[in-house]
């Protein structure tokens, strides 16, 4: 038989005195607030927008040589692990003013820009945040980027991140591979993310499994042909209305929207693609970029969305738009 010490019982009592506590979890907004200083993430697409992950393009740019010529009319260097999309290189002085228009107007609706510092050695597209971090309940995931010449962008942003006091959920390992502008928010128990070449079924589990320890379930739509992310093809406004081209999201999907109550605004043919590559800053507030044809914003105005637009082609260029520009990590619920 063992005999317990002094020393055993009192700690056995401190023990009693201190046991684990569950509840309330990890994302209740008690705990958020006394251990991590705010409540971080988002359980939608349309809330207040309180605080975005962005970069201002930079020298990183510079990699981009003209002399290196793709045929399918693009700059890249397949070794060196860089592309420029277009048939120009990057106008970094034009970037630079509308990319802080961009931000100018996110503080103007009372946005808290946190900032990446800098990008990864050689990586050049660290301008689209989007792809490097998903904001769910409680804080971020951070994501695991599919081609060479973006992985590496997620040790930056994990940086910047800690620096900042927001809860990193996961950090996709292994053999996923997803991108945060194939993810959305469809509403707070529900998001959708669309496989492709940049998600694997393995980034969609382990992505599924910080969504399902918070109640919420997980859409895979696929997406047709080379197309990457969901977010050229749909975008919520509102609770109760989005943006989509109905031509790249499946049947079943438009079925599963209207079948929540959502009105899905169909992208007129004339519009400019860009135009659903925008963000919504509160329900049916939206940021968008200049340029774009009228009909899909009549569409929007006549249900009650106020438009703000900022020049954004420069970056577009690029191959990414406002929505890929800007990462939420704070919304209040919708």
């Amino acid at each position: 038989m063992t005999t317990m010490t002094e020393s055993e019982w009192r700690y056995n009592q401190l023990i009693k005195l201190f046991p684990s506590e569950p509840e309330p979890a990890f994302e209740a907004p008690e705990q958020q607030s006394s251990i991590w200083g705010r409540e971080w993430g988002c359980r939608n697409d349309v809330g207040r927008l309180r605080a975005v992950l962005m970069y201002r393009p930079g020298d990183e740019l510079s990699v981009v040589d003209t002399s290196k010529q793709l045929e399918m009319g693009a700059f890249g260097d397949i070794q060196q692990g860089w592309y420029w999309r277009g048939n120009t290189g990057p106008d970094l002085a034009a970037m630079q003013a509308q990319h802080d228009a961009l931000t100018a107007a996110l503080e103007a609706e009372g946005v808290e820009i946190i900032r990446v510092d800098a990008p990864a050695p050689g990586r050049m597209k660290t301008v689209y945040t989007r792809d490097s971090v998903i904001g769910v309940d409680g804080g971020a995931i951070v994501t695991r980027l599919g081609p060479r010449i973006r992985r590496g962008e997620e040790l930056p942003v994990t940086r910047t991140l800690a620096k900042a006091g927001c809860p990193i959920l996961r950090t996709l390992n292994g053999t996923a591979v997803a991108e945060g502008g194939s993810f959305a928010w469809v509403d707070e128990r529900t998001a959708v993310i669309g496989m492709s070449s940049r998600v694997n079924e393995e980034g969609a589990r382990q992505i599924e499994e910080v969504l399902r320890a918070q109640g919420a379930e997980l859409l895979r739509v696929e997406l047709t042909g080379y197309r990457l992310h969901i977010d050229g093809t749909f975008l919520m406004v509102a609770p109760d209305l989005a943006i989509l081209n109905p031509n790249i999201v499946p049947f079943w999907f438009l079925q599963e929207l209207k079948s929540r109550g959502i009105h899905a605004i169909e992208v007129h043919h004339t519009d400019n693609p860009w135009i659903i590559n925008s963000l919504a800053v509160a329900p049916g507030r939206l940021i968008m970029p200049e340029g774009t044809s009228d009909h899909t914003r009549e569409a929007l105005e006549r249900h009650g969305v106020s438009v703000v637009t900022v020049p954004f082609d420069a970056v577009c260029s690029g191959g990414g738009g406002i929505h890929c520009s800007t990462s939420p990590l704070v919304r209040d619920r919708a």
